[in-house]
C-alpha cells in the first residue's frame, strides 16, 4: 500500500502507476492524512514541482501536467518508475547572473537501489545499468527480499557454471561467460585432447578463468590425463571458479598466495581429480611454474602475456591464445596494430588471414627470445576472435628457423595482388618488379604498400587437425566438426570432403603405433608414439617438416570470387570455380577465413582469365527465368532494341578490353545463350 511504502522512506518520485502519483497531490506537505476536501474544484499542486514554479491547479491538468512532465520522462526498473523531480533536494550551483537559481538545473532523478540523484535521464539509465551489472538490483525501498542466489546456471559439454545476470558484457563484470564462443572452447579442447593422447598426464593451466568453464570441460571430459589448473586474479571470479567446481562435482585445491603456491610444489602427490584453482596474476603464475598446455584469453590483445607463457612452457608443449582485439587485427584501428604488434597494417581482402599471420609473428617473436621456435598447429580467424595454437620446439635452431619466416608483404592497392619479400637484408632498385602485376607501370603514383612483419609460414599442420577432427568425433563436438573439416582440406588444399569415422580412428591407431602418415597434397607429416616421446626424434622430424614445406609450399592467401568478378557478368558458382582452377592445374581450394574465397596457388591474372573465361553476360540472364509472352508488335521493336544496346555493349566492352582476354568470347564459338548458373 502507499502507506507500506512511504514507511520504508521510498522517495515520492518514485511510483508504480501514474494513479498513485495524483494521489500524492491530496496528501498535504509532511503528512500522511488525507486532504479534508475532495471536490474536484480544489486546486491541487504538484508533488514533484515546488510553488513557484508549478501552481496549483484543477485536477484534469494536473493530471496532463504530471502524465507529459513527469509520466513520459521516468526511467523503468522493475515494475516501478523513477520520475523526474524538481523538488529543492538536488544541490545545484547558482546561477552566474545572480544569486537565484533557475529551477530548472534542479531537475533530477532519484536512484531506487541507492541514494544517488542525477541530473539527466541518460545518465540515469546508465546509472542503473552498472547497478544491474553489478548484481546490485535489490532495492533498500522495496521491502519483498530478494533472493539469496541471483546466479544462472548455464549448461555446456555437459559441463554446469553459475553466471551473474550480466555475464555477457565483458568490462563490467567479474565472471564474463560469452555463449558465442562455444566454437572456439571446443577447438580448444580438441587440441588439448590431441596432445593428452601424446603423453599423460599433462598439466595445463588456463591462465584466465573467469567462471572456469574452460577448465572443468578439460577435467570433467579427460579426467586422469590432464592436471588442470585454473588461473584469475579478480577473488570474485576466483569465489565463482569454486562454486562452479563444487556444482560438477569436482574437488578444490586453492591458493591464493605466492608463498602457499611455492610450499605447495614441492609437496606433490596431487589427486588427478582435483583442480588446482589460484589467485595470481597470470605472468607471475606462469613465470612460477611449468606447464604443458597454457591458453590465454584475455580480454583484448594477448601480447602482455607471450613472454611469460613461453618462459616456463615444456618442450613439445603446447599454447594457445584467442586474442578478441577484433579492431586493431583487422585493421579498423590501425595505429592500435603497430602500437600492440609492430605491424603496418591496411584493409584488404584477405584481412583476416592477415590478422592471423600477425598473431603468429607475435608469438614467434616472443618465443625466439626465448631460443624456442614454433610450430604453427591451427590458426582460425572469425568474426568474434582470432585462435592460435602452436607447438613449442627448444632450442636456438628452432627458433631461428622460425625467425626467419617473419617477413614483409607487399600489397597492390589496385589490383590487390601480393606476395611476400624476398630472403636477404639487400636493398633493390625496384621493389615493384616482385609483384606478379604491373599495375605501377600503367597506374599514376604509387601503387603499392608494405605491410608487416608477418608470419610467411603454414598456417596449418595437417596431421594435426586430423586428430583433432578425431577426438571431436569422439566426445561429440557438433559444432566444431563442419570447421575442422575444412580446415583439414584447406591444410591440403584440395576440394574433396571424404571423411570416415573409420579412417580416422585407423590413422589415429597408426600414428600412436608410431607409423609416417603422408596426407595427399600435402607436405605435413605426422609422427606420435604412445606414451613419452624423444625429443630429438621429434625435432628432426619437425625439421623435415619445415624442409619439404619449401618443395611444396601451401599457398599463402586467398582471393575473394565477388570482389574480382566482372562488371557486367554472371560469375559461376563457387564450386564449378573451383573445378575449372582446378583442371587448369592448380591447387585450389576453400577457406575458413571467407565464405567466398579461394585459396589457390594460381596469379591473379591467371585468376581473373579463368573467372573471365566462364562468366556470361548478365544482359542475357533473364531470359532463362522464363518465356514471357508480348504482343508481336511490341515483342519485335524489343528485339530490334534489344540487339541494338547488345551491340553497343559488346563494343563498349571490347573497347575498355586492354589485354584482348574478351576478345575469344565474343567469337562464333561463344554460346549466344546461357543457362540458369
Amino acid at each position: 500500500s502507499l502507506r507500506d511504502l512511504m514507511c520504508v522512506k521510498k522517495h515520492i518520485s518514485i511510483q508504480r502507476h501514474l494513479a498513485d502519483l495524483e494521489k500524492l497531490a491530496d496528501l498535504k506537505e509532511g503528512e500522511f492524512t488525507m486532504a479534508v476536501s475532495e471536490t474536484t474544484d480544489l486546486h491541487k499542486p504538484c508533488p514533484l514541482c515546488p510553488e513557484e514554479k508549478f501552481k496549483a491547479c484543477y485536477s484534469h491538468k494536473l493530471h496532463r501536467h504530471l502524465q507529459n512532465l513527469h509520466w513520459k520522462v521516468s526511467v523503468a526498473f522493475e515494475g516501478y518508475r523513477m520520475c523526474i523531480c524538481h523538488l529543492p533536494c538536488h544541490p545545484v550551483k547558482p546561477n552566474l547572473i545572480g544569486d537565484q537559481t533557475f529551477s530548472k538545473m534542479g531537475a533530477h532523478y532519484h536512484c531506487i537501489i541507492c541514494s544517488a540523484t542525477i541530473t539527466r535521464r541518460t545518465d540515469m539509465i546508465g546509472h542503473i545499468n552498472r547497478h544491474v551489472n553489478k548484481g546490485e538490483t535489490e532495492s533498500r525501498f522495496i521491502t519483498i527480499p530478494a533472493p539469496k542466489s541471483s546466479h544462472e546456471v548455464l549448461k555446456e559439454s555437459a559441463t554446469d557454471v553459475q553466471v551473474l545476470p550480466n555475464y555477457s558484457t565483458p568490462q563490467k563484470t567479474d565472471s564474463y561467460f560469452n555463449p558465442k564462443m562455444k566454437l572456439n572452447r571446443q577447438l580448444i579442447f580438441c587440441a588439448l585432447a590431441v596432445l593428452a593422447e601424446e603423453r599423460k598426464p599433462i598439466e595445463c593451466l588456463d591462465a584466465f578463468g573467469a567462471t572456469g568453464i574452460m577448465g572443468l570441460q578439460w577435467a570433467k571430459h579427460l579426467r586422469s590425463s590432464v592436471k588442470v589448473t585454473i588461473n584469475d586474479c579478480n577473488e570474485n571470479s576466483v569465489t565463482m571458479i569454486q562454486e562452479n567446481c563444487h556444482l560438477n562435482k569436482m574437488k578444490v585445491k586453492l591458493h591464493t598466495k605466492e608463498q602457499d603456491y611455492d610450499e605447495a610444489m614441492g609437496d606433490g602427490g596431487e589427486n588427478s581429480d582435483t583442480i588446482e584453482v589460484t589467485k595470481m596474476d597470470a605472468n607471475v603464475i606462469m613465470h612460477l611454474r611449468s606447464f604443458d598446455f597454457i591458453h590465454l584469453d584475455p580480454f583484448g590483445t594477448s601480447v602482455n602475456y607471450l613472454d611469460s607463457a613461453f618462459r616456463n612452457v615444456r618442450n613439445l608443449g603446447i599454447v594457445s591464445l584467442t586474442s578478441t582485439d577484433i579492431s586493431s587485427l583487422y585493421a579498423k584501428a590501425q595505429h592500435v596494430a603497430l602500437r600492440h604488434y609492430g605491424c603496418n597494417i591496411v584493409r584488404t581482402e584477405y584481412y583476416k588471414e592477415l590478422a592471423a599471420r600477425i598473431v603468429i609473428a607475435a608469438v614467434t617473436r616472443a618465443a625466439a627470445r626465448c631460443n624456442k621456435g614454433i610450430e604453427v598447429l591451427l590458426a582460425v580467424a572469425l568474426e568474434h576472435f582470432v585462435l592460435v595454437v602452436v607447438r613449442v620446439l627448444r632450442g636456438p635452431s628452432p627458433a631461428d628457423d622460425s625467425a626467419k619466416k617473419i617477413r614483409y608483404l607487399i600489397h597492390c592497392q589496385w589490383c590487390e595482388e601480393r606476395i611476400f619479400q624476398k630472403e636477404g637484408n639487400m636493398v633493390e632498385e625496384n621493389p615493384y618488379q616482385q609483384l606478379p602485376c604491373d599495375c605501377h607501370g600503367s597506374m599514376p603514383g604509387k601503387t603499392a604498400v608494405v605491410l608487416g612483419p608477418l608470419w610467411s609460414g603454414a598456417l596449418f599442420n595437417t596431421g594435426f587437425l586430423r586428430r583433432m577432427l578425431f577426438e571431436a568425433v569422439q566426445y561429440g563436438l557438433d559444432e566444431a566438426q563442419p570447421l575442422l573439416k575444412t580446415l583439414v582440406c584447406e591444410a591440403d588444399c584440395t576440394t574433396l570432403k571424404h571423411f570416415s569415422i573409420h579412417s580416422l580412428y585407423d590413422e589415429n591407431k597408426q600414428e600412436e603405433c608410431g607409423v609416417y602418415i603422408k596426407t595427399p597434397n600435402t607436405s605435413a607429416e605426422s609422427y606420435l608414439v604412445h606414451g613419452k616421446r624423444k625429443s630429438d626424434e621429434v625435432i628432426r622430424n619437425a625439421a623435415k617438416r619445415q624442409k619439404s614445406e619449401n618443395s611444396a609450399e601451401h599457398p599463402a592467401f586467398y582471393y575473394n570470387i565477388h570482389r574480382h568478378s566482372i562488371k557486367g557478368m554472371n560469375m559461376p558458382k563457387l564450386n564449378k570455380f573451383l573445378n575449372y582452377l582446378s583442371e587448369a592445374g592448380y591447387r585450389v581450394s576453400r577457406t575458413h577465413f571467407d565464405p567466398m574465397g579461394v585459396r589457390t596457388n594460381a596469379p591473379l591474372a591467371q585468376f581473373k582469365t579463368i573467372l573471365m573465361k566462364y562468366s556470361t553476360p548478365t544482359y542475357l540472364g533473364g531470359q532463362a527465368e522464363g518465356p514471357v509472352h508480348l504482343p508481336e508488335d511490341v515483342k519485335a521493336g524489343e528485339q530490334v532494341q534489344a540487339a541494338a544496346d547488345s551491340k553497343a555493349e559488346d563494343a563498349e566492352f571490347l573497347e575498355d578490353d586492354k589485354s584482348g582476354v574478351a576478345a575469344a568470347m565474343f567469337t562464333k564459338d561463344y554460346p549466344t545463350h546461357c543457362g540458369a548458373d
